[in-house]
């Protein structure tokens, strides 16, 4: 017991060292191992390097993370209805801008061969007067009243088919979080509000995708939503379509347009000319392109100067190796090893800050983000641009070393 409780002696750790260095030299190479110690020795160019690399991979990742979650809640009517085809009025790009069709435009799709079924779905914007005298922005939704096709298909509380009481709505989370802001307990299932000055009863509280503007979404009949809703000559802002077995989604997309003249799209069309919208009419994609593309070059500029005062200040330890036998592809090795180093170690601190910051944000639900691996192979490519720029920066100072300049003076 005495035996193991002693304090390590300088022998032992000189003796751990050298295992240490033996597996190393295994695994790399004598040389490698010498470029790794030559990296670590210099504490704190070693740190700047992690620090700067880590602040680009963060930044990176972040902000494309957010600006694709952005992205993806400008979608997400498509998604919380989830239908194979949408039928709108040919000047309607985007999911999110609204020209209302006619009733009878309904018939007209419904008469297309292949179709199986044609439901209308009603979209608008109004103001929900909440019982503690607030006024709430919300999008109101007005699925089939026969099928409630259109609903989210998650409920968290009651039951799609209490849609069908009197004065019935179904409102999703954001609603609730945002009715309750001036409550002293939050809103739920029995509790009621006006929209229009017509009595809304919450009978459910439904899971649904966060959408661009940020308002709730409040659910009801369609014929419901019509009473809610001014009063406007056409009431139809979207026709969800279903193919009959066997029929293509394409050739009926084209065959709806053919004979009714109106706009049908994909349900995978539909969200890319949503996102090609935004690209083209918003600066939203300039916005966080600019902060991206500042995170690599600050990124090129801190690590890539560091660098290149590490190979000056190490100079005199390469010419030696030159002048050794050292050859400059062996050497070029050592400093591409060094930088892919201190780049997998900033890549991987910068990209698990970002996981934490995406969690804490889909925790939130307030703040879009979405991190797929697109995402990370991105990042890590420009994480690697940067190794590679700093370590061409010491490969042509080291070209240029003559190994005889170690001696001289």
């Amino acid at each position: 017991m005495n035996e193991i409780a002693k304090p390590w002696s300088l022998e032992k750790f000189l003796t751990v060292g050298w295992t240490f260095d033996f597996f190393l030299v295994i695994l790399f190479g004598s040389m490698y191992v010498i470029a790794l110690k030559m990296l670590l020795g210099d504490r704190g160019k070693y740190l700047i390097l992690i620090c700067a690399l880590t602040f680009s991979a963060l930044l990176i990742t972040q902000q494309g993370s957010v600006f694709l979650g952005l992205l993806k809640w400008s979608t997400a009517t498509i998604r919380n209805t989830r239908v194979p085809i949408w039928v709108v009025d040919p000047r309607v790009e985007q999911v999110n801008e609204v020209q209302p069709l006619r009733d009878i435009d309904l018939g007209r799709v419904r008469s297309v061969e292949g179709v199986k079924w044609a439901l209308p779905l009603y979209f608008t914007l109004l103001q929900a007067h909440l019982e503690t005298g607030d006024f709430k922005p919300i999008q109101l939704m007005g699925v089939d009243t026969a099928t409630l096709t259109g609903l989210p298909s998650r409920l968290l509380e009651g039951n799609a088919e209490s849609l069908w009481q009197a004065n019935a709505v179904i409102i999703d989370e954001v609603g609730v979080e945002r009715f309750s802001q001036t409550r002293s307990k939050p809103i739920g299932v029995g509790d009621s509000f006006e929209i229009n000055d017509h009595e809304a009863k919450i009978v459910g509280i439904c899971k649904a995708e966060r959408s661009f503007f940020g308002y709730p979404y409040v659910y009801t009949t369609y014929d419901r939503a019509i009473e809610f809703a001014p009063k406007r000559r056409k009431n139809v802002a979207y026709i969800l379509v279903q193919p009959q077995e066997g029929v293509e989604i394409s050739t009926l997309v084209t065959r709806i347009e053919k004979e009714t003249g109106l706009k049908a799209y994909t349900e995978d069309e539909f969200s890319s000319n949503t996102i090609s919208w935004f690209f083209k009419n918003t600066g939203i994609p300039v916005s966080f392109g600019t902060l991206i593309i500042m995170g690599f070059f600050v990124g090129i500029a801190v690590s890539g100067q560091t660098f290149y005062a590490f190979i000056l200040e190490n100079l005199s330890h390469l010419g030696a190796l030159k002048a050794m036998g050292a050859s400059n592809r062996l050497l070029f090795r050592m400093l591409i090893l060094q930088a892919l180093l201190v780049g997998t170690i900033g890549y991987g601190i910068g990209v698990g800050v970002t996981s934490m910051f995406g969690r804490m944000a889909l925790s939130l639900g307030k703040i879009p983000f979405y991190m797929p691996y697109h995402i990370l192979l991105a990042t890590l490519a420009a994480i690697l641009l940067i190794c590679c720029f700093s370590a061409f920066l010491g490969i042509r100072k080291i070209r240029r070393l003559e190994a005889a300049e170690v001696f001289r003076g």
